[in-house]
């Protein structure tokens, strides 16, 4: 539940509650999120604070949300591992529309580019990737 007296933004409890239940496996990919009405009221906080939680869970890649349809939960993408030599590097940066569609990932995610010290450049979804440092 939430806490008013907790000093924290309603939307950001929210946004927790909702993430636990995603990430424990409560709410798995697919399934809708109930409707915002439904959830102000179980909350007792306002459709505002219900409309800023899931913005900042779509933001976070847990959940997508479409016009006329329900909001819900994104399969997570399996993770990539990319290794980095000494002399390549990596810097993140937000894609563009045609890059992001390319890539399929959600607005707000950025990407992770890496520019290889053969002169070769490789962009990878940014929540989808881990780098490390070759061995």
């Amino acid at each position: 539940m939430v806490d008013r007296e907790a000093g924290r933004a309603l939307h950001r409890q929210l946004a927790d509650l909702l993430r636990d239940q995603i990430t424990s496996g409560t709410l798995g990919p697919g399934d809708r999120l109930p409707a915002e009405d439904y959830l102000a009221q179980t909350y007792d906080m306002s459709r505002t604070a219900v409309r800023r939680a899931i913005e900042l869970l779509v933001y976070e890649g847990l959940l997508i949300k479409a016009r006329g349809l329900r909001t819900q939960v994104r399969e997570q993408p399996v993770r990539q591992v990319v290794l980095l030599n000494a002399e390549d590097t990596a810097e993140t940066r937000m894609p563009g529309e045609a890059e992001r569609l390319a890539l399929g990932i959600p607005a707000g995610e950025p990407v992770l580019v890496v520019r290889r010290m053969t002169g070769e450049t490789e962009v990878y979804a940014g929540a989808a990737t881990t780098i490390r440092a070759a061995g």
